[in-house]
């Protein structure tokens, strides 16, 4: 354990400007020492073990990309709004034509 006092979880709040109760004291010098206790335990792991990015091999998990039927383009366009030449009709944003 790290041992983490309250006077330390005092010290910090007033270095940064934190306002805490006795309460809050208690409960933040025991998650203080636990995550202190948990960053320590990195310095366990052996030298010989590889850096990984990941904790798991990735895989894709995407579908090969295949042609296939799609939606005709009148029914795509049944439920438009507006169409116009075959196109959705929508409001223009960026001004004149370009």
């Amino acid at each position: 354990m790290s041992d983490i006092t309250r006077s330390d979880v005092a010290h910090l709040a007033r270095l940064a400007r934190l306002a805490v109760t006795d309460d809050e004291l208690d409960v933040f010098s025991g998650q203080l020492d636990a995550i202190l206790d948990t960053v320590g335990r990195v310095s366990e792991i052996p030298d010989d073990v590889p850096p990984t990015s990941h904790v798991a091999p990735l895989t894709n998990v995407l579908r090969p990309d295949e042609p296939a039927p799609s939606l005709p383009r009148e029914a795509a366009l049944a439920g438009a709004p507006e169409a116009e030449e075959g196109r959705f009709r929508v409001p223009r944003i960026l001004g004149e034509s370009q």
